[in-house]
C-alpha cells in the first residue's frame, strides 16, 4: 500500500513544482508600476511653436538620471540639456535647445518607480507640421532580457531563503528544540541562509543594469554598483547583508551552544534567542516592506508593519511546513519528530494563517480598490489564484491537523510495543553476535579480535537503526502525516511562486488610476470620439447659388484627422462648384485660421487627409463656396475636437 501510494504523491509534488516554473518563465519582466498619466506637448500633439521644455507627469514619484529622459529630433540626433529633474508632485521635466526646426520628436523615457521598479516607453509629437520620418526608439523594454530574467529568478531565491531560515529557525527554537542537533534540519536552514545571501549579492549586482540598460556587461559597473548604493533599493540590500551577518551568529548558536545545553540552561538561552531571532526576522522581512508595494501609495506607514507581519506569517507557516517535511522524512531514526512538535506547529500555523487572511484582506484593499479590479487587472487575477492555493493549502493542512491528532492518541500505546519489540530484537542480535564471537574466538587473536569486535558492533548499530526505522514508517497515522505534509509542501512552493510573480506585477489600483487617467487625457486631448459631421446651408445670392455643405470629420481629434466635403443642390443632389475651401480656428487659444484645401474626387465631393489640429477645443469651421467668378459665400459652424 504505501509503495503504490507514495509515487503518487511525489507525481503531486513534481506536477506543482512545474506548475511554478511555468509561472515564474511566464511572468515576464516586472511590470510598470508608475504610469505615465500626463505630457506636455501631448502625445500626437502639433504645436505651432517649439516649446521650451518637454514634461511627463507619472502616477507616483519615480527616480531619474541623465538619461531618463531624452528628445530626440527627426534625425534621432538630441534636443535636451540632459539635465531632467522635478517640477513639483510627480512631473518632471527637461529643457529643450532653443531654434528647434519643424518636424516630429520623439520623446523616450526610462524612469525607476519609487516602489523600485523600471518603467520605460516612448511617444512623439511635432512642430508646425509631421515630417515624413521620425527616430523609432529601439530600445530593450525596463527589466527585460537576461538581466531581467536573472533578476526575477534572485528574488524568487531570495523569497525561499528567508521563508526557509526564518521559518526553519522558528519551528526548531518553538516547536522540537531536540531538532537543532539533527544535521538534516540543521542543513536545511543553513541552506536558506546561504540562498538568501547569495541571492542578495546577486540582486545588488543586477540591480544598475536592471533598472537602466538592461546589458550583461553593466552587471560588473563599480560606477553603477555606486549609484544603486545610493538608492532606496540598494541600501535596503545592503541592510539585508549586515542582518545576514547577525542571522548567521543566531544560526551558530542555535545549532552550537544550544543544543549541548542542559534543559535549565536551554530555557534560559531559549528566551533571548526567540527575541533576537524575532529582531532579526523582522529587520529582513522589513528590508521588503520599505522598498517594494508597501512604501508606496495609500498609508504607506500602515502598510509597511503590516506587510513585515504579513511576511513574517509567511515565513512560520511555509517554513516551518518545509522544515516539518524534512523532519518527517530524513530525521534519524533514533530521534523521529514526536507528536508534541507537530502539535506544537499545528497552532503556530493556525495562528499563521489568522495573520495572513487579516494582513492579506488589508493589503488587497489597498492594492485592488475596487471589486472590478479582481478581474479586470492581473494583479487581481493573480491574487485570487494565491486566494485558491490558500484555500487548498488550507484544507490540506486540516488532514495534516487530523492525522496529528491520531499520531499523538495512539504515541502511548505503540511506544511499549516498541519497546519490547526493540528488547527483543537486542537479544536477538546479541545471541548472534555471542555465537559468532564464540566461533571466532579461537582464530582471533589480538588486534584482529579487536577489530572483529569492532565490526560486530557497527553491524549491531546497523541493524537497531534498520528496525527502529521499519516500526517508525509502518505506523500508519505518521505516514498519512507524511502524505498531508507534502502536498501541502508542494501547492506551498507554487503559492511561493505567485507571490513572487505578484510583487513584480502592477497593482490593481495603479493599473486602473492609469487608465482612467489614460482616457481622461484622451478625452481631453487625443480621444476618438468619431466623426464630426456639419451641415451648413449657403446661398451666394447667384442663380444656382443655393445649396447645403456637409462637412465630415474623422475621427475628431488632435493630431491626424481624415476630411470629406459634400455639396448638394436643394433638392439633395450632388453638384460641383468652381471651387470650396475650408478653415480651422480656435479662437480660446488665438490659434488660426489652419487653412485646408481639399482635392475634387468626384461630382459634389472633396476630400483631404493628414489634417493636423494641434490643440482640443471649441474649433470653428468656415467653409468658403464659389459658385461663380464673382459669387462666392463663407459660411461655419463650430465643432468639438477632442
Amino acid at each position: 500500500m504505501t509503495q503504490t501510494i507514495a509515487p503518487r504523491v511525489r507525481t503531486l509534488v513534481l506536477l506543482l513544482l512545474a506548475a511554478a516554473c511555468a509561472l515564474l518563465a511566464g511572468a515576464g519582466p516586472a511590470s510598470a508600476h508608475a504610469a505615465l498619466t500626463g505630457s506636455d506637448p501631448q502625445q500626437g500633439a502639433v504645436v505651432d511653436k517649439a516649446p521650451a521644455q518637454v514634461s511627463l507627469t507619472f502616477s507616483e514619484t519615480v527616480s531619474l538620471d541623465d538619461d531618463s529622459l531624452r528628445v530626440l529630433d527627426p534625425k534621432g540626433q538630441r534636443v535636451d540639456d540632459s539635465r531632467p529633474a522635478g517640477t513639483g508632485g510627480t512631473t518632471y521635466a527637461v529643457k529643450l535647445h532653443a531654434g528647434l526646426p519643424d518636424g516630429t520628436y520623439t520623446v523616450a523615457y526610462q524612469v525607476v518607480s519609487a516602489d523600485s521598479h523600471p518603467v520605460s516607453g516612448a511617444y512623439t509629437f511635432s512642430i508646425g507640421a509631421p515630417s515624413q520620418t521620425s527616430v523609432s526608439v529601439d530600445g530593450q523594454e525596463a527589466g527585460g532580457g537576461i538581466v531581467g530574467l536573472l533578476y526575477g529568478i534572485g528574488r524568487y531565491v531570495s523569497y525561499a531563503g528567508f521563508v526557509i531560515l526564518a521559518g526553519g529557525a522558528a519551528f526548531v527554537l518553538a516547536c522540537w528544540p531536540r531538532g537543532s542537533g539533527v544535521r538534516p534540519l540543521q542543513r536545511l536552514v543553513v541552506s536558506g541562509w546561504l540562498a538568501l545571501t547569495a541571492a542578495t549579492l546577486l540582486l545588488l549586482l543586477l540591480r544598475g543594469s536592471y533598472t537602466g540598460s538592461g546589458k550583461v556587461g553593466d552587471i560588473f559597473d563599480l560606477s553603477l554598483l555606486g549609484q544603486v548604493l545610493q538608492t532606496k533599493s540598494g541600501a535596503s540590500l545592503v541592510s539585508r547583508l549586515l542582518l545576514l551577518a547577525a542571522a548567521a551568529l543566531f544560526i551558530a548558536v542555535l545549532f552550537g551552544a544550544y543544543d549541548k545545553r542542559e534543559d535549565e540552561e536551554r530555557k534560559d538561552l531559549t528566551f533571548g534567542l526567540a527575541a533576537g531571532g524575532t529582531v532579526v526576522a523582522a529587520g529582513l522581512a522589513a528590508t521588503w516592506a520599505l522598498s517594494e508595494h508597501a512604501s508606496v501609495g495609500l498609508q504607506a506607514g500602515l502598510a509597511m508593519p503590516v506587510d513585515v507581519v504579513h511576511l513574517l506569517a509567511v515565513a512560520a507557516w511555509l517554513g516551518g511546513l518545509t522544515t516539518l517535511i524534512v523532519a518527517l522524512y530524513r530525521a534519524p531514526a533514533g530521534t523521529p519528530v514526536p507528536a508534541s512538535a507537530v502539535r506544537r506547529f499545528s497552532r503556530i500555523a493556525f495562528g499563521s494563517v489568522v495573520a495572513l487572511v487579516a494582513t492579506g484582506v488589508y493589503q488587497s484593499w489597498r492594492q485592488l480598490g475596487s471589486w472590478s479590479a479582481f478581474t479586470d487587472t492581473r494583479y487581481g487575477q493573480l491574487l485570487l489564484v494565491k486566494i485558491a492555493l490558500v484555500a487548498v493549502m488550507v484544507g490540506t493542512a486540516y488532514l495534516s491537523r487530523r492525522w496529528t491528532a491520531q499520531l499523538a492518541g495512539t504515541a502511548d500505546v505503540v511506544a511499549p510495543r516498541r519497546e519490547k519489540e526493540g528488547e527483543k530484537a537486542k537479544e536477538q542480535v546479541s545471541v548472534a553476535g555471542g555465537r559468532k564471537e564464540a566461533k571466532g574466538s579461537a582464530a582471533s587473536k589480538g588486534s584482529g579480535g579487536s577489530q572483529r569486535a569492532a565490526q560486530l558492533a557497527r553491524q549491531r548499530a546497523a541493524m537497531d537503526t534498520a528496525r527502529k526505522k521499519r516500526l517508525r514508517d509502518a505506523d500508519p497515522h505518521r505516514l498519512g502525516l507524511r502524505r498531508s505534509v507534502l502536498a501541502e509542501a508542494g501547492i506551498a512552493v507554487v503559492l511561493l511562486a505567485v507571490t513572487t510573480v505578484l510583487t513584480q506585477t502592477e497593482p490593481g489600483r495603479t493599473e486602473q488610476e492609469a487608465q482612467a487617467a489614460g482616457r481622461s487625457t484622451a478625452s481631453s486631448s487625443t480621444a476618438t470620439s468619431g466623426a464630426v459631421t456639419l451641415d451648413m446651408p449657403f446661398d451666394t445670392g447667384s442663380a444656382n447659388g443655393k445649396g447645403v455643405v456637409r462637412v465630415e470629420l474623422d475621427p475628431a481629434r488632435v493630431g491626424d484627422n481624415d476630411l470629406h466635403l459634400y455639396v448638394e443642390d436643394t433638392d439633395g443632389r450632388a453638384f460641383d462648384i468652381p471651387e470650396v475651401k475650408i478653415a480651422f480656428t480656435l479662437e480660446a487659444k488665438d490659434l488660426g485660421p489652419l487653412p485646408v484645401v481639399p482635392e475634387h474626387i468626384t461630382t459634389g465631393h472633396w476630400s483631404a487627409s493628414g489634417v493636423q489640429l494641434p490643440m482640443a477645443g471649441d474649433w470653428e469651421v468656415a467653409v468658403t463656396v464659389r459658385t461663380s467668378d464673382i459669387d462666392q459665400v463663407t459660411i461655419s459652424k463650430n465643432a468639438q475636437i477632442g
